[in-house]
């Protein structure tokens, strides 16, 4: 029980409001841009979600963070896009988890040790404050993987490879 009332409180001492400062000012433009210009260069999308706690019903489950990621994959639609290369980097602060889901396309190509990896290097810049600098490893790390595996081709024209998902972190 003390266990849960700690998680509890954890995840209800911090909001949205939370989750937006750790991108830092003008963050949500500067990863929109970030993940423009990555998708510029493959087929694959990626998206980026902040949150700043479990909702209550995670909570009182004692679902992990794993789990809301998987269950976000869903719900952001990441996992519904033409190539089933989606990616979705989700970052919880109240217990600072990082989770890396990938769909199936791109998940065929890169094991889980390379996940782990890209998750391992964004703890780095998280523990000495820098969530920005840490998401921008990740987006270079998640893009590099995307260029080698689904690199645009000689088709042309953006019809060709349409934005299927916003750009811009989704914060809550």
């Amino acid at each position: 029980m003390a266990h849960f009332m700690s998680r509890l409180f954890r995840h209800r001492l911090l909001d949205e409001r939370d989750a937006e400062r750790a991108l830092g000012a003008g963050g949500k433009a500067h990863f929109a841009a970030r993940v423009a210009a990555s998708e510029a260069r493959h087929s694959g999308q990626i998206r980026v979600c902040i949150e700043a706690g479990l909702p209550l019903s995670y909570l009182h489950r004692g679902a992990s963070p794993r789990e809301r990621a998987v269950a976000l994959f869903g719900k952001l639609r990441v996992w519904d896009t033409e190539h089933n290369n989606g990616v979705l980097v989700y970052v919880l602060l109240a217990e600072h988890a990082i989770e890396i889901v990938a769909d199936r396309g791109i998940d065929g190509h890169v094991d889980a040790a390379a996940w782990d990896a890209i998750a391992a290097q964004m703890k780095e810049p998280f523990r000495g404050g820098d969530f920005a600098g840490g998401l921008d490893r990740a987006i270079d790390a998640v893009d590099a993987l995307l260029v080698r595996h689904f690199p645009r081709t000689s088709i042309s024209g953006a019809a060709a490879y349409p934005n299927e998902l916003p750009d811009a972190p989704d914060v809550r």
